[in-house]
């Protein structure tokens, strides 16, 4: 039996169909988030489907964002965003998906959000945010970064937050989670400045560049030469600096989530951050390679984690059950009208 499998039997998660598209979810994730897929692994199997689907799912929109074929244009993009939206609608309505290619990712996205209990707000919040990519360019300042942000990854965050699960109220564990959507994105955003910069975006806060004599200009000069300029390195350290606050705000989150849960987040957390210290190794060069965390180094984060995940439920720590959606009596999973 593939792992992939035992997830969808630990989860009680029936239907061919539903299962396919589960597995379609856990591919997007496995092949665009390979780091916090790695952590993911370390969480029990029955709530890593819930997971991979979020996850999945938000790979998949951004796809149709970043990577369009050749001849799609902004409009054409936007009218995908659309064409998503309502048939999330409908598919969480109990109603088919207009689009059968649309099906395909949001049956499991639906049935997670119907277990899980999920406010549909924030996925109306996330697709607002990938609009914002079609029409805007760069960011005057952290807080209009932020509003971006919000339904970029500080939603994820919260979405996430059920599926794991906390031993706080969840309103208090809900900013430091949300927060740690923040900071992965704020590293994501350094680590693929040039990246961005060909796709003729800036996700860098404006305000910052300018206090270092950095635009535009300098940042595709940096790109096109592929080597760091002084005065871009210094605007790098900083808006590190502001990233790795981001990163403290949101660490006594995991305190706060359920035992078995713990490790998944700490391991994510752990690995991400290095990427900020692989920048910083690299005197900030963005332009010449693009930093990642070796296999050999995620393998000696996930391991120790792993450790502590089992001994976490040997001793009988357990992920609450959601207290909204599905068979609050029973435990069992709705069928979310989906085979």
């Amino acid at each position: 039996m593939s792992t992939a499998t035992a997830e969808l039997d630990a989860a009680g998660i029936t239907g061919a169909r539903l299962r396919e598209s589960y597995l379609r979810c856990r591919d997007l994730h496995a092949r665009h988030g390979r780091t916090y897929f790695t952590a993911t692994r370390v969480l029990p199997p029955d709530r890593r489907p819930g997971v991979h689907a979020l996850y999945g799912f938000a790979r998949w929109v951004d796809d149709i964002v970043d990577e369009p074929p050749p001849e799609s244009t902004a409009r054409d993009r936007a009218a995908a965003l659309d064409g998503i939206g309502a048939d999330l609608e409908r598919v969480l309505s109990g109603v088919p998906a207009d689009d059968p290619a649309n099906a395909e990712v949001l049956a499991a996205l639906a049935h997670t959000v119907e277990y899980y209990g999920l406010p549909r707000a924030y996925f109306t919040a996330f697709l607002d945010s990938m609009r914002m990519d079609l029409t805007v360019t760069a960011y005057r300042d952290l807080d209009h970064l932020r509003e971006y942000m919000y339904g970029s990854a500080a939603v994820i965050g919260l979405q996430v937050l059920p599926v794991l699960g906390t031993v706080a109220p969840r309103e208090e564990a809900a900013p430091h989670a949300a927060a740690l959507g923040e900071a992965f994105q704020l590293t994501n955003f350094l680590r693929d400045t040039a990246e961005d910069l060909g796709r003729g975006r800036v996700y860098l806060p404006g305000d910052v560049l300018a206090a270092h004599g950095v635009d535009r200009a300098l940042l595709e000069h940096c790109a096109r030469t592929r080597a760091p300029r002084p005065r871009v390195r210094e605007a790098l350290a900083e808006l590190v600096e502001v990233n790795q606050d981001v990163y403290r705000w949101a660490e006594p989150g995991i305190a706060m989530l359920s035992p078995v849960a713990r490790p998944c987040v700490s391991t994510a957390f752990r690995l991400y951050r290095a990427i900020l210290d692989e920048i910083r190794a690299a005197d900030y060069d963005v332009w010449s390679v693009r930093h990642r965390v070796s296999d050999l180094r995620k393998a000696t984060a996930a391991v120790p984690a792993l450790a502590r995940a089992l001994v976490a439920r040997s001793r009988g720590g357990r992920v609450p059950r959601p207290r909204s959606g599905g068979d609050e009596r029973s435990g069992s999973r709705p069928s979310g009208g989906v085979t």
